[in-house]
């Protein structure tokens, strides 16, 4: 598991530390690999616009290749419908805790 953020290294390993997060984060301060993977866009708060990293989740092969991307995260229930994506990924299936029908975008025209 990769996190991805635009803020510097040294913050992030700050927060990791902080906070006890196992994960590691990619520092991207100029958006290079944001823009590549699509995650850098416009966004809009209380009638402001402005560039910023929006959520996604990419689940990602062995070989490198994107099988499945949710550009869109909303953070509840998101973790069992990407798990259940891993348990499919390797041949076990959905099975209880599983999307429930809903079934996530395909890549398709991610970047990766």
């Amino acid at each position: 598991m990769l996190g991805a953020s635009a803020d510097p290294v040294a913050k992030l390993a700050k927060w990791s530390a902080k906070k006890g997060f196992p994960y590691r984060f990619l520092g991207d301060e100029e958006h290079a690999t944001l823009e590549r993977w699509g995650v850098w866009r416009e966004k809009s708060f209380m009638g402001r616009r402005f560039m910023g990293v929006v959520r996604a989740t990419f689940l990602v092969g062995a070989d490198g290749r994107v099988l499945r991307a949710w550009p869109k995260v909303n953070p509840i229930g998101h973790a069992k419908e990407v798990l259940a994506a891993l348990r499919e990924a390797a041949g076990g299936g959905g099975g209880p805790g599983g999307t429930g029908g809903a079934h996530p975008r395909r890549a398709g025209g991610a970047r990766g």
